[in-house]
């Protein structure tokens, strides 16, 4: 799909200078939804046909307000200056601002380089005003290459859309095998298990099969541009997956500091909620500062690393571990909650081969993230050059 998009670049060798134009003069249609709306129970009888802007209408005849392809962004609120394609029979209510005309495709992309969100204003409901819209003045050029431009963009956005299905779909098999791959409330087996894997699993407190130790003080006013690896709290939210193999922030090595040896499995003790913190990540390699406000859990040998992080990250085990959380609008667990949480383990064997199916799962769906986010630099790099 991307060597089908890069051959339209090659190919457009258009000469003629490009003119600045209002959007009134380009597009054959630039207003505001006519239909009145309210809160209500869409898919009714009364409203057998599709509504853009709000959850229902009301003061509606049988009749649809546009037919045809459309540019669309809301008009008020937070969404004012989000773009949207729609193509078919709607009805368009007064706070969604539309678009129609010939090259939609390269109008959608010249747009959103625009960006729409400078056009709005206000504070608690941001504005837009299709007048305001009507005269935005960009430039264009002749039709053929607008058309072009806006061909290869919707080849690219397609295949941005399908690469984004793809990271779904392996995002919800991953919630499922989850689901099914750990016993639910009250059972001690699994639903699905690996062929020859029999045996119910057996209960032990967390404290019972590990060691626990605190990381000790670094702040992101720390980290250096080179240095030690070193793991700060907030970023298990935002950065890390299960399985932490290649750490990308620096700090100083401190008198105190605590230093992985591979193996240390790693939990949040404070944030925003309970949610939050109760999930865990395996700190794969040794040499690694351990920052404060870490709960460092150093399993024995009847536990496997990974499969700990998986098992307390998910399912009985995390509702477990949340309702040991305290505190309201900053939430906290420390070791000495951790230790008392209970936790389901089969044999060692089947934890390994657990902990193996998740983290095959957990490089697609990290390559996956990759190649999306490739794609979208792609664009707009394309974007920033492609436009005047």
């Amino acid at each position: 799909m991307l060597k089908r998009c890069e051959r339209y670049i090659y190919e457009l060798i258009f000469t003629t200078a490009w003119e600045q134009r209002e959007l009134n003069s380009v597009a054959e249609n630039v207003g505001t939804g006519r239909s009145a709306f309210m809160s209500g129970v869409i898919d009714s009888p009364e409203t057998p046909y599709a509504v853009l802007g709000s959850t229902s209408v009301i003061g509606y005849d049988s009749a649809f307000d546009h037919y045809g392809d459309f540019i669309l962004t809301a008009r008020v609120g937070a969404n004012a200056g989000n773009l949207y394609r729609y193509t078919g029979k709607v009805k368009i209510s007064d706070n969604t601002v539309y678009i129609q005309g010939r090259n939609l495709d390269f109008l959608f992309c010249l747009l959103e380089k625009f960006d729409l969100k400078s056009l709005s204003f206000g504070t608690g409901q941001p504005l837009i005003k299709a007048s305001e819209l009507k005269s935005l003045a960009l430039y264009y050029p002749c039709e053929e290459e607008q058309a072009r431009i806006g061909t290869f963009f919707r080849t690219l956005d397609t295949a941005v859309t399908l690469n984004q299905r793809k990271l779904d779909g392996l995002k919800k098999l991953k919630a499922g095998y989850l689901q099914q791959m750990f016993p639910q409330t009250g059972e001690r087996v699994p639903r699905v298990r690996f062929a020859g894997v029999t045996g119910e699993w057996v209960e032990r407190k967390l404290g019972e099969v590990a060691e626990f130790l605190k990381g000790n003080g670094y702040s992101k006013s720390d980290l250096t541009a080179v240095g030690t690896p070193i793991i700060l709290y907030g970023r298990l939210y935002t950065n890390y997956e299960t399985v932490i193999e290649k750490v990308n922030t620096f700090a100083s090595m401190k008198d105190k500091s605590i230093i992985s040896h591979g193996g240390e499995v790693i939990i949040p003790s404070s944030g925003e909620t309970a949610e939050d913190i109760s999930r865990a990540s395996v700190v794969s390699m040794p040499g690694v500062i351990l920052g404060g406000d870490l709960n460092i859990i150093k399993p024995n040998s009847v536990i496997s690393s990974v499969f700990l992080a998986f098992t307390i990250s998910n399912g009985e085990q995390r509702r477990e571990l949340s309702k040991r959380v305290q505190g309201k609008s900053v939430v906290h667990i420390n070791n000495t909650d951790l230790k008392d949480v209970i936790l389901q383990l089969p044999t060692l064997s089947e934890q390994t081969a657990i902990s193996n199916f998740f983290r095959n799962v957990d490089k697609q769906i990290a390559a996956q993230t990759q190649k999306l986010e490739q794609m979208r630099r792609l664009k707009a790099a394309y974007l920033q050059k492609m436009f005047v």
